[in-house]
């Protein structure tokens, strides 16, 4: 299968390249950071062998999305994209830095939105594939110091629930995912305990098991959360 990744240089969308290498997928990968991309794909076709293409894109430029979403397509029919790429920019709306809306929507909500008008019409044709957003817990629970992140991730999940009932009768699935705390980059340094919060493979396994259902099933939104709560 074709398996699309966007953010996969680190974090969750490395795990998820990873748990989908390890099962023999041709993988299509983009991140911003070139260098990290290419040491992903490398540990990857190291690791099990299996085909690794990437393209190292800022998709928060609406034309970076859209190239990237063709680019997939010449490697022939997308079987499961996973819009995961994303930031977090810390503050409260009152007070956070001018434009914080905007990049946070940009990244956050319109990277998935062009990458998936670019791919889906093959899906429909084929009728067809599995759509993960990748969202979060603040998503649906709104936080101090969350601001314009929370409002993008809040936009990200009514994305994905319309998606879902659009792309019904075409036999596409599509899943929310709503992770709360996972140990990534973002995390380093900060004196919370690993142990604490989730790991990255949590959720790529969670995916991966989402996938492989019968082609009748669908799960539309799933919510993670570290055992002890949210921090």
């Amino acid at each position: 299968m074709n398996i699309i990744v966007t953010g996969a240089s680190k974090g969750i969308g490395k795990a998820i390249a990873r748990i989908y290498s390890a099962e023999g997928h041709t993988l299509l990968l983009c991140a911003r950071n070139q260098q990290q991309l290419q040491e992903t794909a490398n540990e990857l076709n190291a690791l099990y062998g299996n085909t690794v293409h990437i393209y190292p894109a800022d998709l928060s430029n609406k034309d970076a999305s859209i190239s990237f979403g063709k680019w997939c397509l010449s490697f022939g029919e997308p079987d499961i994209l996973i819009n995961n790429a994303g930031s977090f920019s810390p503050g409260s709306i009152y007070n956070e830095a001018e434009g914080t809306l905007e990049d946070m929507i940009a990244t956050n909500l319109y990277s998935a939105y062009h990458v998936t008008r670019a791919v889906v019409p093959s899906m429909i044709a084929q009728k067809s594939g599995h759509i993960f957003n990748i969202c979060s817990i603040a998503s649906v629970k709104p936080y101090s110091n969350g601001g314009s992140y929370s409002i993008s991730k809040f936009a990200m999940l009514g994305f994905s629930k319309n998606l879902r009932e659009e792309l019904m009768p075409f036999h596409i699935k599509v899943t929310a995912i709503l992770p709360g705390a996972v140990y990534t980059d973002s995390w380093t340094g900060s004196g919370v305990d690993p142990h604490r919060i989730m790991e990255d493979n949590d959720i790529a396994t969670v995916v991966l098991a989402a996938s492989k259902l019968s082609p009748q099933a669908c799960v539309e939104e799933i919510i993670l959360r570290p055992l002890l709560g949210d921090l």
